[in-house]
């Protein structure tokens, strides 16, 4: 019962809120309040400030709370180390956070993973850089897929996947038709399609335009990845897309893509997991597998044949780096 009452901690700290922390957990609120009184029992101190609503935790209730997190994850890397030694081999859950620019090409790193590891179930969530690091350390989550460019990354284990290249998608029939290559001062322009200015990849595109020496007024902003390529689809926007959402987006019929020319990107995306000892089963594991992929290649395979080799300033898919190793 004692782990139950921490469960109810992290779940009230999670939901703000008892009614849905209880619901969470699959018990009536007086239930949940009850398990956390015998807490504040258990160790003499208060650990929720309380009124007419839940307003927090005291310090010692956040001190409570960091220790419950890391016991709750050590109970699941134990379940998960005795799953290892059945005959079905790793289970578990594994929980993944994404940024939304990356969440076009996830399934090519997932797909190996579970066909690897047949007994896992799969979370995968799509969230901001900041949300990702902070869930890491709350243990709410076993790894991120998240930017390796200057982020504060102390006390994580990363992996580098591939370099974001950056494409102008826009009509097949447009300004510019006939053209190999396209300038981000003339991309500026259009009328473009672009993720919100919280989004992590539009402060790199934004970063990318004022280094060209423009400001970018963007048609249309969403916070949705899925939005953004139906408006683009319909041909009457202009993006600039990370060449891996072609693994979603592909070349739309009476459009196409075109390598931009002058301020190049340096934004790496890659895997994040905390940095313990001994490492969550589930996490190593997809460690393991990320590390045998070239991801890298396989984006570049999406690209059509020449898009790259027309423009100086970006690297052909043969000088990738070898993520292999």
């Amino acid at each position: 019962m004692f782990l139950r009452h921490l469960e109810y901690l992290t779940a009230l700290a999670r939901e703000g809120h008892f009614g849905r922390a209880a619901a969470a957990c699959w018990v009536s609120q007086p239930t949940l309040s009850d398990g956390i009184r015998k807490l504040e029992a258990e160790f003499g101190v208060a650990v929720v400030r309380r009124g007419n609503r839940f307003e927090g935790f005291t310090p010692e209730g956040e001190q409570l709370l960091a220790w419950s997190r890391q016991l709750l994850a050590d109970r699941e890397q134990l379940l998960a180390q005795f799953g290892r030694t059945s005959h079905e081999g790793l289970t578990g859950q594994l929980r993944l956070g994404a940024v939304p620019a990356s969440l076009p090409p996830v399934s090519l790193l997932t797909g190996p993973f579970c066909e690897r590891h047949p007994g896992t179930a799969l979370t995968v969530l799509s969230l901001t850089s900041d949300e990702i690091l902070r869930r890491l350390t709350d243990f709410e989550l076993d790894a991120g897929l998240t930017y390796l460019t200057d982020e504060p990354l102390t006390g994580f284990r990363t992996v580098p996947l591939y370099d974001e290249r950056y494409l102008l998608l826009t009509s097949e029939n447009g300004d510019f038709a006939g053209r190999s290559e396209v300038g981000w001062a003339e991309v500026a322009r259009l009328p473009l399609c672009l993720l919100t200015p919280d989004m992590q990849n539009r402060r790199i595109l934004d970063g990318l335009f004022h280094r060209a020496g423009v400001t970018v007024t963007p048609r249309m902003e969403t916070n949705s990845i899925s939005t953004l390529c139906s408006h683009v689809r319909g041909g009457r926007w202009a993006s600039v897309i990370p060449q891996a959402w072609l693994c979603l987006l592909g070349v739309p019929p009476g459009t196409r893509v075109l390598p931009l020319t002058g301020p190049t990107a340096t934004s790496t995306v890659g895997l994040v997991v905390l940095d313990r000892d001994p490492p969550p089963l589930v996490a190593s594991a997809l460690l393991h597998v990320a590390e045998g992929l070239d991801l890298q290649r396989s984006l570049d395979d999406l690209v059509p044949a020449g898009t790259f080799a027309a423009s100086g300033s970006t690297a052909a898919a043969d000088d990738a780096p070898d993520l292999s190793r």
